[in-house]
């Protein structure tokens, strides 16, 4: 199994992160979402590398097959194991893709590390800027909604996670974007975080400005969102996100929810692939061309 130590826990014990590394050119790292793992980038990791791209998904510390310590669920910490993948692994001309959670990892990363290594950034689906609502940031989440999270995983975490992931994927009584397995799918790999790490990182997401992170962001920048986002609502998030950002590009995936990455895997393969070839990525995609014209191995 690949590992990369990223430190001690209290204990002395090392705390390693678990990571895939497929193909060869220049690198696309993956950065997962709450409450899941690096295999959550199942249709990426299968289709990005034919594309003559070296594709790089860990483990967040507490989740997946990574280490599971009790502390370091707070972004600076986070953002470090990120400097830690790229150092070790000696990544450069890197894209960052961060999945929900995952962008709060790379704007972090990107102003804590004067934005080294990385030549262009992806934010999918995610938390930032800052989905709290307070006095200077009125467009948030009532902190009630965040506690209520809290609340119910402390109450019984599988039966939540259940409920979270058909809300994840916009599962309802007249959709179903996705079946049954890949619900089943998604709650075996959620349960295997940490109950602290699934609660601590609850807090990170919802209360972590990255207002002045995204500021500091130097590089073009891509904003990913589906119109139909029930967990991570697209007003609170991309939408503020990219006025932070100096000329930021946000692309709105009509009708698409949260996971997007399951229920749009092709127009986002085909967008991340576009992006980081230096391509301008379309606002709007005809669905059915997508599935006529399937990407292709430009090895081919």
């Amino acid at each position: 199994m690949n590992l990369i130590k990223v430190g001690q826990d209290a204990q002395g014990k090392d705390i390693e992160l678990h990571y895939c590394d497929y193909g060869q050119g220049d690198p696309i790292v993956l950065i997962h979402g709450w409450p899941l793992a690096a295999a959550s980038w199942e249709y990426q990791l299968a289709e990005l590398p034919l594309h003559g791209k070296r594709v790089v998904a860990y483990d967040r510390r507490g989740f997946g097959h990574s280490s599971k310590p009790w502390d370091g669920y707070d972004y600076d910490t986070l953002a470090d194991d990120l400097n830690a993948v790229l150092t070790e692994l000696d990544l450069q001309n890197v894209t960052l893709v961060g999945f929900s959670m995952g962008g709060g990892e790379v704007a972090r990363y990107l102003s804590r590390y004067n934005g080294a290594r990385v030549a262009r950034a992806i934010f999918v689906s995610a938390v930032t800027p800052y989905l709290l609502k307070t006095d200077d940031n009125p467009d948030g989440v009532d902190k009630s909604t965040f506690d209520d999270i809290i609340e119910n995983l402390g109450k019984d975490r599988p039966d939540f996670l259940a409920g979270f992931g058909k809300k994840f994927y916009g599962v309802g009584l007249m959709s179903r974007p996705v079946s049954q397995a890949t619900l089943d799918w998604s709650q075996n790999m959620a349960l295997m975080a940490s109950p602290r790490a699934t609660t601590a990182c609850v807090k990170a997401w919802s209360e972590t400005d990255f207002r002045a992170d995204l500021a500091a962001i130097k590089v073009p920048t891509l904003f990913i969102h589906g119109s139909s986002d029930e967990t991570v609502p697209l007003a609170n998030s991309a939408e503020q996100a990219v006025k932070h950002v100096p000329n930021a590009t946000l692309v709105v995936y009509d009708g698409e929810p949260h996971g997007l990455n399951v229920t749009a895997k092709d127009r986002l393969n085909r967008d991340i692939l576009t992006f980081v070839n230096g391509q301008a990525v379309q606002e709007d995609f005809d669905s059915d061309e997508i599935e006529a014209q399937p990407i292709r191995n430009e090895n081919e």
